[in-house]
């Protein structure tokens, strides 16, 4: 039987800062005022992240962070700003994303990737490509190829490509090659080795070892949810635009050939602006096992869900009701993933000055594995923040059916973000994150993260 867990970060109170007469410009060089503003929100992965590595995830996450909001405040569009972060989250070497990903059974690289623009709701991926260091960079181009309308002949663009079809469609689309002893990393090849010696002693191909003795250390070693760390992003533009992406090198010791969540379309990202019966304008992102994500498409059901007033609690309900309990998973031990998610709409309050347009946003992010590491910026703050992803800590606030049978249990942890904002400037000052009502219920009072982009 499975188990729902709610928990929220404790962080230092926030002061709320109620200045709202001003507007804080740029000039362009003609000398006509120039807004600035945007959100950035991105993930290294949700899994286990071992504390050795932990200023490492929190500096690529600033980072890439940095990298999107470098893109928002020159004036780019929300996929431009998420594709600038996902290529920082790919060069890390400790990311299992482009440079260092995980290797499969035959010692290669090959990874997914996605992209969603929810101006335009286009969407762009590749599956199981090797010897290209940034793979969401094609996806992106896919979805910018895919833009302009007809090939010749009347054909229609591709949005999705795999295998060596995708790598010679990117080189010929001037994405440059890297060699594959270049994308693996002493990390990754460190990985390899070990993984490849339990799958030995597993399967009692090493000599003189006990064959039970060696089934049973292969399983403990295995039970755990492993290092799924997939990166993500999240973006909101000025224009109230949402853009969302995806990057992943797969499970270590994957079959060659095997393509996860992070390049399926629906389940590794999702973006969709407002309008028609949508309120709100979502971004998702996920991460995790990439065969529990397809079978429930986790990204497009959290954006569906974050229609609801009660993004908090509609958040719960969908990572319950879809992923934790989905009757496509009922086979599984564990339940192994987690999301970001972003959400945003027009102020309708009224505001100072007519040429001022407030953009409500809120972030939320969810996850049932030991850890996942998320990190945010606006376009008005100095620098980026990356929250701690250990979590040790928890509260029960209900018991979920049973599917029968025995199972191990899957904890849900859910995150909210609360900055008090300046809604002149859209600066944060803070997060304070409230823990769960004693009744279950989703804790009231809070709007989430606000940021007013001007």
């Amino acid at each position: 039987m499975e188990s729902l867990i709610s928990y929220a970060e404790e962080q230092p109170p926030s002061s709320l800062m109620t200045n709202s007469s001003s507007l804080k410009q740029e000039s362009n060089e003609s000398g006509s005022p120039k807004c600035v503003g945007g959100f950035v929100l991105v993930h290294a992965g949700a899994g286990y992240h071992s504390e050795s590595k932990a200023k490492e995830y929190k500096h690529v996450c600033k980072r890439a962070c940095q990298r999107a909001v470098d893109q928002l405040r020159a004036g780019a569009l929300a996929v431009e700003a998420v594709t600038a972060a996902l290529v920082e989250l790919e060069d890390s070497p400790f990311t299992n994303a482009g440079l260092g990903s995980n290797l499969n059974l035959s010692g290669e690289i090959e990874c997914d990737a996605s992209i969603m623009d929810g101006k335009s709701l286009h969407f762009g991926a590749v599956g199981s490509i090797s010897g290209i260091k940034n793979p969401v960079l094609v996806a992106n181009c896919l979805l910018n190829e895919a833009q302009k309308g007809k090939l010749s002949a009347g054909r229609i663009p591709p949005c999705f490509l795999v295998g060596p079809g995708a790598h010679d469609w990117a080189v010929s689309h001037g994405i440059p090659p890297c060699p594959s002893e270049k994308m693996a990393t002493r990390f990754s090849l460190s990985a390899y080795k070990r993984n490849k010696r339990k799958m030995e002693l597993a399967e009692g191909t090493v000599p003189g070892q006990n064959r039970t003795k060696k089934r049973r250390q292969s399983s403990e070693n295995g039970n755990g949810s492993g290092c799924l760390d997939t990166v993500g992003a999240v973006v909101v533009d000025l224009e109230g635009n949402v853009a969302a992406a995806v990057s992943s090198g797969g499970l270590a010791m994957k079959h060659p050939g095997r393509i996860g969540q992070a390049a399926h379309y629906g389940c590794g990202c999702w973006a969709e602006n407002s309008g028609n019966m949508n309120p709100y304008s979502t971004a998702v992102s996920t991460s995790g096992c990439g065969e529990h994500l397809i079978r429930t498409m986790l990204a497009r059901e959290c954006a569906a869900a974050m229609q609801s007033e009660d993004a908090h609690q509609a958040l719960l309900e969908a990572m319950q009701n879809k992923f934790i309990s989905s009757p496509f998973l009922t086979s599984e031990d564990r339940v192994l993933g987690g999301v970001i998610v972003l959400r945003c709409c027009r102020c309708v309050e009224a505001q100072p000055s007519p040429n001022i347009q407030g953009i409500l946003v809120e972030f939320l992010w969810s996850h049932t594995t030991e850890s996942m590491c998320v990190g945010y910026m606006s376009a008005q703050d100095s620098k980026a923040k990356v929250l701690p992803y250990a979590v040790h800590e928890g509260r029960f606030i209900f018991t979920p059916r049973s599917s029968g049978g025995e199972r191990n249990i899957s904890c849900l942890f859910l995150h909210r973000g609360q900055d008090a904002t300046d809604a002149s400037s859209g600066k944060t000052s803070g997060t304070d994150c409230l823990p769960p009502r004693s009744d279950g219920a989703a804790p009231e009072g809070q709007q989430g993260f606000s940021v007013m982009l001007k």
